[in-house]
C-alpha cells in the first residue's frame, strides 16, 4: 500500500487500498479481482488456483547454503564494490546471509519445470511459478526447507553512477525552494544546502508503485544529463522498466530529487538514484512483500546508502494473509524482516508509518514496525500531528513513528511535471531520507546505526517521545551538534573562542579554499579566502553564540561547530 493520501485538482487517481486526503474528506477505494483463494492449513499457506489460468507463486526456503559456489571471501562475484566498501567502511562482516542461493538448488527446481523469478540471499529462498501438482514435488527435494509460513503469495499479475561532487561557492544568496519552501526548513535542509551538502556522492533507493514520466519530466533532468539515475528495475513485471507504471514513484522522488529552483526543491537534489518498483498499486497482495525484499537485496548489491520506501502492509485483498497487530513485532512479517537485514549491511532505511490514523486499524504498516529502520509520521505546515498519520501500536513498548516531517500539503512534482501539492507520510518519508542523505554526506564516518540514533536524538521532543510524533520534528543543526565535527581534513583552534580562531588544513595542496561561519538561522556572518596551511582570522565582531565553519573547495568540503564566548 503507498502511503499517500494526496491528488491534485484536476484528476482523482484510483488506486485500490490508498486514500487520498482533501480538506473535507478522506476515503479509501477499494476494488476486488477473481483471482485466486488462499487457505491457511496447517499453518502452511496452499494456493488454490480458482481461474484455472496460470499456475500460482510460491515463496518456497531452502534448508542451508552447503557446497555453494560462491564464498564470503570472494564477494566481488556477488556484490559490487560500492556494497563491499559499505561494508568495511561500517566494520560489518560478510556472513553466510550475504551468500546467493546454492545454484545447484535452483537448476534442481527448474527440472521440475518450474519457473524461477526471483532468489532471495537474505532469505535463502526462491520465488517460483508452477503448478500445485508440483510444488508437492518441489517441496519433497532433500535441500528444500518449506513454505514461506508468513508469506506464500499469491500475485493477480500471473493471471492477467556516482559522479564526484564540486565544491559550489557560498554567498547570502540560498536556494529559492518556491513551494517546497517550509518542508524543507522544517528540518533545517536549507541551512544543509547552505553548508554545501545537497546529497552529493549518496546512492538512493526508491522502492515503489512505478515512476510514470519521471524520465520526461523537467525538474528531474539534472538527474538523467548527471547520469544519476543508476539503474531501474520492475519486480512486479520482470523487467527494466519503471516509467510507464504507476506515477506514486514519481512524486515521492521529487521530495528528495526534484530541482526546478523557484518552484520545487527536493531535499537531496545532488544524490543518485536506484528507481526499483516492487508495488502492484492496482491491487495488495502478500507478494509485494516478497517483492520489497528482492529490490532491497538488489539496492544492496549495488551499494545503495539508503532506502526510501513509502509503502506499508497491514491488510489485503485476501483478507485470510491479512497481518496482526502481534505480528508488527519488527521482526515476523516479510517486509520487517528484509528491512532489518538491510539495516545489517550498514543502510539506513526511511520507511512513511502509513496513513491508517482515521481509519479501523489506525496504526503503522510494515516495514515501518522494523526495529532498525526509521519509521516517519506526518505533521503539518503549523508541526501539528495529522490524524490520518499512524500511530505507534499501544502494547508494543517501542517508539513507533520513529520521528515526523511534514506530510500534509506537501509540495510534490506531479506526472505532468507541475508542481502541486499532495498529502500521506508517502512524502514526509522522502522530504526527511533527503535530509539525512546530506547529513551522511556531511558525517561520511558514521555508520548507519549511528546516523539512525542522531536522528532521534534530533527530535523535537526527544526527551519525551510518544507514539503519535516519535522523537517528533529533527533538525540538522540539532544533528551536527551532537556530533560536534563533521570534518576530519581541517582542525580549528581554541574552540569555544573570544576573539580569533586558526583554521590548520591537513595536506594542503596550494589550492585556495574558502571559510565561511554561519549561525544557526543560515545567515552568514564571515567569510575569508584561506591561502596556507595554517591561518589565523579575527572574529571579535560576531556576537556570543553558536556557529557553523565551513571549509572547502571543489576538492572537498567540511564543517565543524564553532562557539565564540
Amino acid at each position: 500500500m503507498s502511503n499517500q493520501l494526496t491528488i491534485n485538482n484536476k484528476q482523482l487517481r484510483v488506486s485500490f487500498l490508498r486514500y487520498y486526503w482533501s480538506e473535507k474528506l478522506m476515503f479509501r477505494n477499494k476494488n476486488w479481482k477473481k483471482y485466486v483463494l488462499l487457505i491457511i492449513v496447517n499453518c502452511s499457506l496452499i494456493i488454490v488456483n480458482c481461474s484455472a489460468q496460470l499456475p500460482a507463486k510460491y515463496l518456497i526456503t531452502f534448508k542451508d547454503k552447503t557446497n555453494s559456489p560462491y564464498s564470503i571471501s570472494k564477494p566481488l562475484e556477488f556484490l559490487s564494490q560500492r556494497s563491499i566498501n559499505r561494508r568495511q567502511k561500517q566494520n560489518i562482516t560478510l556472513k553466510i546471509r550475504d551468500l546467493p542461493v546454492n545454484p545447484a538448488y535452483i537448476s534442481e527446481i527448474k527440472k521440475t519445470g518450474a519457473e524461477i523469478w526471483f532468489t532471495s540471499r537474505w532469505m535463502n529462498a526462491a520465488l517460483i511459478q508452477t503448478s500445485d501438482a508440483n510444488l508437492q514435488t518441489i517441496l519433497k527435494l532433500p535441500f528444500v526447507k518449506g513454505l514461506e509460513v508468513n508469506g506464500t503469495v499469491d500475485d493477480p499479475l500471473s493471471r492477467s553512477g556516482r559522479k564526484k561532487a564540486k565544491f559550489e561557492a557560498l554567498d547570502n544568496k540560498s536556494l529559492n525552494y518556491g513551494l517546497s519552501k517550509i518542508q524543507n526548513e522544517m528540518l533545517g535542509v536549507n541551512i544543509m544546502h547552505d553548508l554545501g551538502f545537497k546529497g552529493e556522492g549518496m546512492m538512493i533507493a526508491v522502492l515503489d508503485a512505478g515512476f510514470n514520466n519521471a524520465d520526461k519530466i523537467a525538474a528531474f533532468k539534472p538527474l538523467f544529463d548527471e547520469n544519476r539515475i543508476v539503474g531501474t528495475y520492475d519486480f512486479v513485471k520482470k523487467e527494466k522498466s519503471v516509467y510507464e507504471d504507476d506515477a506514486h514513484g514519481t512524486e515521492v522522488l521529487s521530495c528528495m530529487g526534484a530541482f526546478l529552483e523557484g518552484n520545487m526543491v527536493g531535499t537531496a537534489p545532488k544524490a543518485s538514484y536506484l528507481l526499483l518498483r516492487s508495488e502492484e498499486a492496482s491491487s495488495e497482495y502478500i507478494i509485494e512483500e516478497a517483492n520489497w525484499l528482492f529490490a532491497a537485496e538488489y539496492a544492496d548489491s549495488v551499494g545503495v546508502d539508503l532506502i526510501n520506501s513509502s509503502l506499508g502492509y497491514t491488510t489485503f485483498d485476501d483478507v485470510k494473509t491479512n497481518h496482526t497487530y502481534a505480528q508488527l513485532d519488527g521482526n515476523t512479517t516479510i517486509a520487517a524482516r528484509a528491512a532489518d537485514w538491510a539495516a545489517g549491511v550498514g543502510i539506513v532505511c526511511v520507511i512513511s508509518a502509513g496513513n491508517e490514523g482515521n481509519d479501523s486499524w489506525k496504526y503503522e504498516g510494515t516495514p515501518a514496525d522494523a526495529d532498525s529502520v526509521i519509521a516517519v509520521g506526518a505533521v503539518d505546515a503549523n508541526k501539528l500531528y495529522v490524524k490520518f498519520s499512524s500511530q505507534g501500536i499501544p502494547n508494543d513498548k517501542r517508539i513507533k513513528p520513529d520521528v515526523v516531517a511534514m506530510g500534509q500539503s506537501t509540495a510534490i512534482i506531479s506526472p505532468n511535471g507541475n508542481v502541486t501539492t499532495g498529502s500521506g507520510t508517502s512524502f514526509s518519508s522522502p522530504i526527511l531520507c533527503g535530509m539525512v542523505a546530506g547529513y551522511w554526506q556531511a558525517n561520511p564516518t558514521l555508520t548507519a546505526m549511528q546516523i539512525m540514533e542522531n536522528v532521534r536524538k534530533s527530535g523535537s521532543q526527544a526527551v519525551k517521545p510518544d507514539k503519535v510524533l516519535g522523537y517528533g520534528i529533527p533538525n540538522l543543526f540539532k544533528v551536527l551538534a551532537i556530533e560536534g565535527e563533521v570534518s576530519n581534513f581541517f582542525k580549528v583552534y581554541p574552540n569555544p573562542t573570544k576573539a580569533e580562531i586558526t583554521i590548520e588544513i591537513d595536506n594542503f595542496t596550494g589550492k585556495d579554499y574558502e571559510a565561511i561561519i554561519m549561525d544557526v538561522s543560515g545567515r552568514i556572518q564571515y567569510i575569508e579566502t584561506l591561502k596556507n596551511t595554517v591561518q589565523t582570522i579575527s572574529i571579535e565582531k560576531i556576537p556570543t553564540g553558536t556557529y557553523f565553519l565551513r571549509v572547502g573547495n571543489e576538492e572537498k568540503k567540511g564543517v565543524v561547530k564553532l562557539i565564540k564566548e
